[in-house]
């Protein structure tokens, strides 16, 4: 007989950048990288980009960053491969409309806490929703390599690491492999961002995410996509529609700061086994009452 006595979980994406989500509410669940790693396996385990804990920021077990209030909501996000991760811009969305739909926060704007600091967020109807991302931070120009050829290169922060490659036709590249960087310049790791600018007001965006390799969609990266071609035609602030191919989204930058707006959707609800929570690297998953 299956023990459905283990976590509760929900699943979402926000634009096809799919994640699991796991309430924490007392702050007991114990995230190894063995567990996230069969979580996110679509094979064994229910599938996804990463993992969202959602944890009272006094209860996160480590120090938050300084701006975030103790009695938000904390994010703590894990990429697919186990490792933990500073900020995920489609992983906050999903993680805002949970927040929303339990009934943990009010209609309008609140604070959610990540390793990158606090980010305003604002659930609108039907299932949008905006977050305060902060400011681009241009770190200069480095280079990637793919299919041995290499491509110029800048590097944009938003509280996780970025290399934005303006190029041609995004299709046409492999990215089924890590394309090649500098490891001095990025120890933990970076994401990369193909960007295709279509014309004045769109663009098309591939990513491979660290972690994770290429997905649907990273909402980081949009924003530092379009941090990068407001730049290149010189200019300080603009926006643009984000075509990736999980969907797209609308990001406005500024020097002071940038929003990201676009979907989020929760699409399932469960309880995960306790035998598989409690050794998941050695059960087959088994779950109770999914439902939407």
């Amino acid at each position: 007989m299956q023990s459905y006595t283990g976590p509760e979980f929900f699943k979402g994406h926000g634009t096809e950048n799919d994640f699991v989500v796991l309430p924490d509410p007392r702050g007991e669940l114990e995230l190894t990288p063995d567990r996230v790693r069969a979580l996110c396996d679509r094979r064994r385990g229910l599938g996804g980009d990463g993992v969202l804990r959602v944890v009272p920021t006094a209860l996160l077990g480590e120090p938050a960053p300084g701006d975030v209030p103790s009695g938000a909501w904390f994010m703590d996000y894990r990429n697919a491969d186990g490792s933990v991760a500073e900020m995920c811009g489609n992983g906050v969305r999903v993680f805002a409309r949970y927040l929303f739909e339990a009934g943990l926060v009010s209609a309008g704007e609140f604070v959610v806490g990540t390793r990158a600091g606090a980010r305003t967020v604002g659930v609108g109807p039907p299932g949008r929703v905006t977050v305060d991302m902060g400011a681009a931070a241009v770190r200069g120009h480095s280079s990637v390599t793919i299919d041995g050829y290499a491509m110029s290169a800048l590097s944009v922060d938003l509280g996780n690491p970025h290399l934005v490659c303006l190029t041609g036709e995004v299709s046409e590249l492999d990215l089924s492999v890590r394309p090649g960087y500098d490891p001095e310049l990025f120890p933990q790791g970076v994401n990369i961002e193909l960007v295709e600018p279509l014309d004045g007001e769109r663009i098309r965006m591939r990513v491979y995410e660290r972690g994770v390799g290429e997905t649907r969609s990273c909402g980081t990266g949009t924003v530092a996509a379009t941090a990068a071609v407001v730049r290149a035609a010189g200019e300080e602030r603009g926006s643009r529609i984000v075509l990736v191919p999980g969907g797209a989204v609308e990001v406005e930058v500024t020097p002071e700061t940038s929003t990201l707006t676009g979907p989020a959707e929760l699409v399932a609800h469960g309880r995960l086994d306790a035998a598989w929570w409690s050794c998941p690297e050695g059960a087959p998953l088994t779950v109770s009452g999914v439902d939407r």
